[in-house]
């Protein structure tokens, strides 16, 4: 997949693999310290700070300060600029951690990915993009088999915006004791998007393996067991669990905001509250097209301004000359109308 680049308030660089975040502090704060968001709640910061690197003597070394989380407040001269979940930034004032203390945020790094959602796909809230989390470099897209049953439209939404964000997709099935994975793994295999499938109580080394040594946000609609998941990768995490309503087959939400939890054997995992939609207005037919690399050059007959979806597109005639396999065009047609259609997730 083409990477692009963002400017200075959204860098687009392809992230490296790492338990533990890093941050490149430019000179104009020599006192500012790195730190790492792993929470926001009503303009309060929370960060994990690093220990700085140990110099000079043994002693001194023994004396270093522990990694601890700080309290941060947004500086003034950040204007309206945005911090979520995972951005990297600079802190100035009190950094020890001790209680009822306020540092200042007074830069936000360069971001490596930003995943974002439209508030809604109406004009009348004219597709607001809502950032999600920043600096993730892999989307794991939490769906359960059964109570409440797959709902693909949903599913192909999160996939158009890991696209758009240009960060790596996983699709974790759960609840595989209830029914079987088979009819929705077929579903996503054109797209080449890794699985794995679990069960509560079962084991979660596959899944542990995809995690390991990433920064993964997990994303998915209530109801489909993804506290639950975070639970056993993060014993002391305490997510709240929720119930899936018998009448709605729909989950309430249980976590409230993003939250970032560092996993026993290194990388993090970003949870974020359930969703019952996600609004793609900000993705254009380009970006969808652009992870179809096999079927871009179909398009150079279409004519100006195809949508890809109806008659007269050349990708007809493209594949049914054996140019491509006739199942990707069949899935990107089944994305782009996701990303035109309503943002709710009914099935």
């Amino acid at each position: 997949m083409r990477k692009r680049e963002y400017d200075e308030d959204d860098v687009r660089v392809r992230p490296g693999k790492g338990s533990r975040p890093r941050t490149r502090i430019r000179p104009a704060h020599e006192d500012a310290v790195e730190g790492f968001v792993v929470a926001v709640d009503r303009g309060r910061y929370t960060t994990l700070v690093e220990p700085e690197r140990p110099r000079g003597s043994a002693q001194k070394r023994k004396s270093s300060p522990q990694r601890r989380l700080v309290v941060a407040m947004k500086a003034r001269e950040l204007g309206r600029k945005g911090i979520v979940v995972g951005d990297r930034v600079a802190l100035v004032g009190d950094v020890s951690g001790r209680p009822d203390t306020l540092a200042r945020v007074v830069r936000v790094e360069p971001r490596t990915s930003m995943l974002r959602r439209s508030a809604d796909d109406t004009e009348d809230t004219d597709g607001i993009e809502r950032p999600v989390v920043a600096n993730a470099d892999q989307l794991v897209i939490v769906t359960a088999l059964a109570d409440p049953p797959p709902r693909p439209r949903m599913i192909d939404r999160i996939l158009v915006a890991a696209f758009d964000a240009e960060i790596d997709t996983l699709l974790c099935l759960t609840k595989s004791d209830l029914a079987p994975p088979d009819d929705l793994v077929s579903l996503y295999e054109p797209l080449g998007v890794p699985h794995v499938v679990v069960h509560k109580g079962g084991s979660l080394e596959e899944l542990r393996d995809q995690l390991t040594g990433r920064i993964s946000v997990l994303v998915g609609h209530s109801g489909v067991g993804k506290s639950t998941l975070v639970n056993a990768l993060v014993p002391d995490a305490n997510r709240a669990v929720s119930q899936v309503n018998a009448v709605t087959g729909r989950g309430r939400h249980t976590s409230t905001s993003a939250v970032a939890l560092e996993l026993p054997a290194g990388g993090w995992i970003i949870d974020t509250p359930g969703v019952r939609s996600f609004g793609l207005a900000h993705v254009s037919v380009e970006t969808v097209l652009a992870a179809f690399p096999d079927l871009i050059e179909g398009t150079v007959e279409c004519p100006k301004g195809c949508t890809h979806l109806g008659d007269g597109c050349a990708l007809d005639a493209w594949v049914a000359a054996g140019n491509a396999d006739p199942a990707r065009l069949e899935s990107l047609r089944r994305l782009l109308s996701s990303r035109e259609g309503t943002p709710d997730d009914t099935p």
